[in-house]
Protein backbone atom coordinates (compact mmCIF):
# COMPACT_ATOMS: atom_id res chain seq x y z
CA UNK A 1 0.00 0.00 0.00
CA UNK A 2 1.62 3.26 -1.11
CA UNK A 3 1.36 6.38 1.01
CA UNK A 4 -1.11 8.95 -0.30
CA UNK A 5 1.19 11.85 0.51
CA UNK A 6 4.77 10.64 0.84
CA UNK A 7 6.63 12.41 3.60
CA UNK A 8 10.24 12.29 4.57
CA UNK A 9 9.87 10.27 7.74
CA UNK A 10 13.32 11.33 8.91
CA UNK A 11 12.09 14.91 9.42
CA UNK A 12 11.53 15.44 13.12
CA UNK A 13 7.84 15.37 14.01
CA UNK A 14 6.53 16.01 17.48
CA UNK A 15 4.49 13.38 19.25
CA UNK A 16 0.81 14.43 19.27
CA UNK A 17 -0.16 16.06 22.54
CA UNK A 18 -2.73 14.92 25.08
CA UNK A 19 -6.23 16.23 24.22
CA UNK A 20 -5.27 16.70 20.55
CA UNK A 21 -7.14 14.76 17.88
CA UNK A 22 -5.33 11.52 17.00
CA UNK A 23 -4.16 11.56 13.37
CA UNK A 24 -6.30 9.25 11.25
CA UNK A 25 -4.70 6.69 8.95
CA UNK A 26 -5.38 3.62 6.84
CA UNK A 27 -3.10 0.58 7.07
CA UNK A 28 -3.31 -3.15 6.36
CA UNK A 29 -3.53 -5.70 9.17
CA UNK A 30 -1.92 -9.14 9.45
CA UNK A 31 -4.70 -10.57 7.24
CA UNK A 32 -4.30 -7.90 4.53
CA UNK A 33 -7.51 -6.11 5.59
CA UNK A 34 -7.64 -2.28 5.68
CA UNK A 35 -8.18 -0.52 8.99
CA UNK A 36 -8.62 3.19 9.66
CA UNK A 37 -8.33 4.68 13.11
CA UNK A 38 -11.63 6.53 12.59
CA UNK A 39 -13.51 3.21 12.25
CA UNK A 40 -12.95 2.75 16.00
CA UNK A 41 -14.57 6.05 16.96
CA UNK A 42 -16.84 5.48 19.94
CA UNK A 43 -14.36 3.08 21.57
CA UNK A 44 -11.23 3.46 23.63
CA UNK A 45 -8.16 2.49 21.60
CA UNK A 46 -4.69 1.53 22.74
CA UNK A 47 -2.53 2.34 19.72
CA UNK A 48 0.87 0.89 20.48
CA UNK A 49 3.95 1.32 18.32
CA UNK A 50 6.76 -1.18 18.57
CA UNK A 51 10.12 -1.68 16.81
CA UNK A 52 10.02 -5.18 15.28
CA UNK A 53 8.06 -8.42 15.23
CA UNK A 54 9.65 -11.30 17.10
CA UNK A 55 12.31 -9.36 18.99
CA UNK A 56 12.52 -10.00 22.75
CA UNK A 57 10.97 -6.74 24.02
CA UNK A 58 8.28 -6.66 21.34
CA UNK A 59 7.34 -10.27 22.01
CA UNK A 60 7.08 -9.64 25.76
CA UNK A 61 4.92 -6.57 25.16
CA UNK A 62 2.63 -8.36 22.69
CA UNK A 63 2.28 -11.41 24.94
CA UNK A 64 1.45 -9.35 28.05
CA UNK A 65 -1.19 -7.51 26.01
CA UNK A 66 -2.48 -10.89 24.84
CA UNK A 67 -2.57 -12.22 28.40
CA UNK A 68 -4.49 -9.14 29.61
CA UNK A 69 -6.66 -8.89 26.49
CA UNK A 70 -9.85 -10.06 28.23
CA UNK A 71 -9.57 -7.05 30.56
CA UNK A 72 -9.34 -4.69 27.57
CA UNK A 73 -12.33 -6.49 26.04
CA UNK A 74 -14.43 -6.20 29.22
CA UNK A 75 -13.68 -2.46 29.33
CA UNK A 76 -14.59 -2.19 25.65
CA UNK A 77 -11.13 -1.07 24.55
CA UNK A 78 -9.48 -2.01 21.27
CA UNK A 79 -5.78 -2.92 21.10
CA UNK A 80 -3.91 -2.09 17.87
CA UNK A 81 -0.19 -2.65 17.35
CA UNK A 82 1.77 -0.83 14.63
CA UNK A 83 5.26 -1.46 13.33
CA UNK A 84 7.08 -1.03 10.04
CA UNK A 85 7.14 -4.80 9.47
CA UNK A 86 5.30 -6.35 6.52
CA UNK A 87 1.82 -7.85 6.55
CA UNK A 88 3.43 -11.29 6.20
CA UNK A 89 5.72 -10.69 9.18
CA UNK A 90 2.73 -9.58 11.26
CA UNK A 91 0.82 -12.70 10.23
CA UNK A 92 3.67 -14.97 11.38
CA UNK A 93 4.08 -13.01 14.63
CA UNK A 94 0.34 -13.00 15.42
CA UNK A 95 -0.03 -16.70 14.59
CA UNK A 96 3.09 -17.79 16.50
CA UNK A 97 2.01 -16.03 19.71
CA UNK A 98 -1.76 -16.36 19.21
CA UNK A 99 -2.29 -12.61 19.41
CA UNK A 100 -6.02 -11.76 19.58
CA UNK A 101 -5.63 -8.16 18.46
CA UNK A 102 -4.86 -6.27 15.26
CA UNK A 103 -1.31 -5.62 14.05
CA UNK A 104 -0.97 -2.96 11.37
CA UNK A 105 1.82 -2.75 8.81
CA UNK A 106 3.35 0.68 8.19
CA UNK A 107 6.04 -0.34 5.70
CA UNK A 108 6.11 3.15 4.17
CA UNK A 109 6.70 4.66 7.63
CA UNK A 110 3.95 7.22 7.14
CA UNK A 111 2.01 6.64 10.37
CA UNK A 112 5.09 6.23 12.58
CA UNK A 113 6.19 9.56 11.13
CA UNK A 114 2.83 11.27 11.79
CA UNK A 115 2.88 10.09 15.38
CA UNK A 116 6.50 11.20 15.89
CA UNK A 117 7.72 7.75 16.92
CA UNK A 118 10.19 7.10 14.08
CA UNK A 119 13.68 8.54 14.14
CA UNK A 120 17.25 8.05 15.17
CA UNK A 121 17.68 5.43 17.88
CA UNK A 122 20.68 3.98 19.66
CA UNK A 123 20.89 0.36 20.80
CA UNK A 124 24.01 -1.37 22.13
CA UNK A 125 26.12 1.55 20.93
CA UNK A 126 24.79 1.49 17.37
CA UNK A 127 22.76 4.32 15.87
CA UNK A 128 19.99 3.53 13.40
CA UNK A 129 16.59 4.76 12.21
CA UNK A 130 13.73 2.97 13.93
CA UNK A 131 10.45 3.04 15.82
CA UNK A 132 10.34 3.89 19.51
CA UNK A 133 8.22 1.85 21.90
CA UNK A 134 5.46 4.43 22.41
CA UNK A 135 1.72 4.06 22.94
CA UNK A 136 -1.29 6.33 22.73
CA UNK A 137 -4.53 5.84 24.62
CA UNK A 138 -7.24 7.34 22.42
CA UNK A 139 -10.65 8.20 23.82
CA UNK A 140 -13.99 7.41 22.13
CA UNK A 141 -14.08 10.90 20.55
CA UNK A 142 -10.74 10.22 18.82
CA UNK A 143 -8.62 12.41 21.10
CA UNK A 144 -5.39 11.39 22.76
CA UNK A 145 -6.07 10.77 26.44
CA UNK A 146 -2.60 9.60 27.42
CA UNK A 147 0.85 9.13 25.85
CA UNK A 148 3.18 6.39 27.07
CA UNK A 149 6.81 6.96 26.11
CA UNK A 150 9.67 4.54 26.82
CA UNK A 151 7.18 1.77 27.51
CA UNK A 152 8.23 -1.10 29.75
CA UNK A 153 7.03 -4.23 27.90
CA UNK A 154 6.48 -6.33 31.04
CA UNK A 155 4.13 -3.86 32.76
CA UNK A 156 2.55 -1.85 29.95
CA UNK A 157 -0.71 -3.80 29.66
CA UNK A 158 -1.44 -3.55 33.39
CA UNK A 159 -0.57 0.17 33.38
CA UNK A 160 -2.99 0.90 30.53
CA UNK A 161 -5.79 -1.16 32.09
CA UNK A 162 -5.35 0.71 35.39
CA UNK A 163 -5.48 4.03 33.51
CA UNK A 164 -8.60 2.99 31.61
CA UNK A 165 -10.34 1.98 34.83
CA UNK A 166 -9.38 5.32 36.40
CA UNK A 167 -10.58 7.31 33.37
CA UNK A 168 -13.87 5.40 33.33
CA UNK A 169 -14.50 5.76 37.09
Amino acid sequence: MKPKHPKCYTDPVNIPEIHSHAPDFTLLDQEGKEHTLSQYQGKWVLLYFYPKDGTPGCTIEACTLRDEFKDFDVIGAVVIGVSTDSVESHKRFADTYELPFTLLSDVHKEVVGEYGVFGERTFKGKTYMGTSRTSFLIDPAGNIAKVYEKVKPETHAAEVIADLKSLLA
